[in-house]
């Protein structure tokens, strides 16, 4: 009887890794500081590599998006659909933020998905000011994001279009640079003294904040605003920003 061999375990090839390098230096330092220098000696390649692979930069970093995003949009808009047709007119703010928060952390549980980074690169992208990036997710997932903000209106249909808008802005964007600035798991075990938090606790936290502030009552006219009289205040008596002391350290 023939032996059969065991096939060898063989490294990542050149195009995994120098996808995987994109990612460890974008999640590191964004968009506008990455070098082709930096990704190609983390992934012990070279520059005709990049260009034979993908044709250049850009073109890398789209392709290091794209393998992380796509699966996980499309498991966003699974999980939105199947909650739409399971509760219909009871579906509720705190559904919507599930089936946008439940995929991400299942995925950034799974070492084979690119696991913790996930997350981090999540907040990254979400909060890179980079044309490039910015273009990037307009252009790509424009559909996705209009399907999440059609349910929340269905949710909430005293809010105007602007003001939704507004709120998803802030509630996402303040989660997103959490994300991309520290280690979530290392921020939960500071807060929880070491206790495990489950997923369903983690995402019921966060839920508790955004579906507060989606809530919220309607901003006020600009009469009403009480920051508009601190303004005038202010105005009225400039500060006075010259040095008369020490700063402090």
């Amino acid at each position: 009887m023939p032996s059969r061999s065991i096939p060898s375990i063989r490294p990542a090839d050149t195009k995994t890794r120098l996808l995987d390098a994109a990612e460890a230096q974008y999640i590191d330092s964004g968009y506008e500081a990455m070098s082709l220098r930096h990704i190609t000696a983390r992934a012990n390649a070279n520059l005709a590599a990049v260009n034979y692979h993908f044709g250049g930069k850009d073109a890398l970093i789209h392709a290091m998006l794209t393998r992380r995003l796509d699966g996980l949009n499309r498991n966003r808009l699974v999980l939105l659909e199947r909650f739409q047709s399971m509760h219909g007119a009871q579906l509720t703010c705190e559904h919507i933020l599930g089936a946008m928060f439940i995929p991400a952390l299942q995925q950034s549980r799974c070492p084979e998905r690119s696991g913790p980074a996930l997350l981090r690169l999540l907040g990254r992208a979400y909060t890179d000011p980079s044309p490039f990036i910015r273009a990037y997710l307009r252009t790509m997932y424009t559909d996705v994001a209009e399907r999440f903000f059609c349910a929340f209106q269905s949710v909430l249909p005293h809010l105007p279009r602007e003001e939704l808008g507004w709120r998803l802005h802030f509630c996402i964007g303040s989660l997103s640079g959490i994300l991309a600035g520290a280690d979530t798991n290392s921020l939960i075990d500071d807060f929880t003294q070491g206790r495990r938090l489950e997923d369903p606790q983690l995402i019921g936290r966060l839920a508790l904040i955004m579906v507060a502030a989606l809530k919220a009552p309607q901003a006020v006219t600009r009469e009403m605003c009480p920051f508009q009289s601190m303004f005038a205040e202010c105005n009225a008596a400039p500060i006075d920003t010259k040095e008369t002391q020490p700063a402090l350290a």
